[in-house]
């Protein structure tokens, strides 16, 4: 005698969390709310729905899951803009990358600081350990949103005006520009997958467990010689690395 499996019924719970998810992704796709936007809150959204607000917040945790939304405790859930193309290649310019995505570029809590090397500074800028190096460090931003975390050591003997021309402008491309190199290219890139620490999820506005892109690089001047050793982090549902052509610009 064959005996049938217990018939499964479908759980009533996880229709609803669909059902709500895709209302909200429709409200994203027709542009009821831009990239920014605070959405309304769980209670309200539970109220339209005529769901528990548990549902909801399960739906808006499908959504971030999907990068679509970011939910920040105690201030709600937020849209995000689509991820924006960033090259990687020979030549690495991060607000021509922000512009070229269609986005305004911009950085925030930069610090400067001139002090001694640590071991892989001074290796890949080819001075020694505890030489001084200018380190600076911040955010960079597209319209306004946090995409990437960014800290560069430049070699302190060969730029020491470097600090004046950051505090002018904070462009590296520009203040290098003004220390005597019109042109840098990439010289080094190394790409991985990382975890973010409870602060860099804070400055990039996403939500622990999250998963960050590092990008360590080295820049050289024409004549090969390094002149920026650095690592950028960039928020994994915030850019779409792409790897440029050799000679492309």
């Amino acid at each position: 005698m064959t005996t049938r499996p217990p018939e499964r019924h479908p759980d009533p719970a996880r229709g609803l969390r669909g059902a709500v998810a895709e209302a909200l992704r429709g409200d994203l796709a027709a542009g009821r709310f831009r990239p920014g936007d605070r959405l309304p809150s769980e209670s309200d959204l539970a109220t339209r729905f005529g769901v528990h607000r548990h549902t909801v917040r399960e739906a808006l945790a499908r959504l971030a899951r999907e990068g679509l939304v970011a939910t920040r405790r105690g201030a709600g859930s937020f849209v995000l803009a689509p991820p924006a193309d960033y090259p990687i290649g020979p030549r690495v310019r991060f607000s021509e990358n922000i512009r070229a995505s269609g986005r305004f570029p911009s950085r925030a809590g930069l610090t400067l600081v001139t002090r001694a090397a640590d071991a892989p500074e001074a290796e890949a800028l080819h001075l020694f350990p505890g030489d001084p190096v200018h380190v600076w460090e911040g955010t960079g931003l597209a319209d306004g949103e946090p995409v990437a975390l960014f800290r560069s050591a430049f070699p302190a003997a060969r730029f020491p005006d470097l600090p004046a021309h950051l505090g002018r402008e904070p462009s590296v491309t520009a203040a290098l520009a003004a220390s005597g190199v019109p042109d840098y290219r990439r010289a080094t890139t190394r790409l991985a997958a990382v975890l973010a620490t409870p602060d860099q999820a804070a400055r990039l506005r996403l939500a622990l467990p999250a998963a960050l892109l590092r990008s360590t690089h080295v820049n050289a001047d024409p004549k090969g010689n390094p002149v920026e050793f650095g690592s950028t982090w960039f928020g994994g549902d915030r850019v779409a690395l792409v790897l440029a052509e050799e000679g492309a610009a």
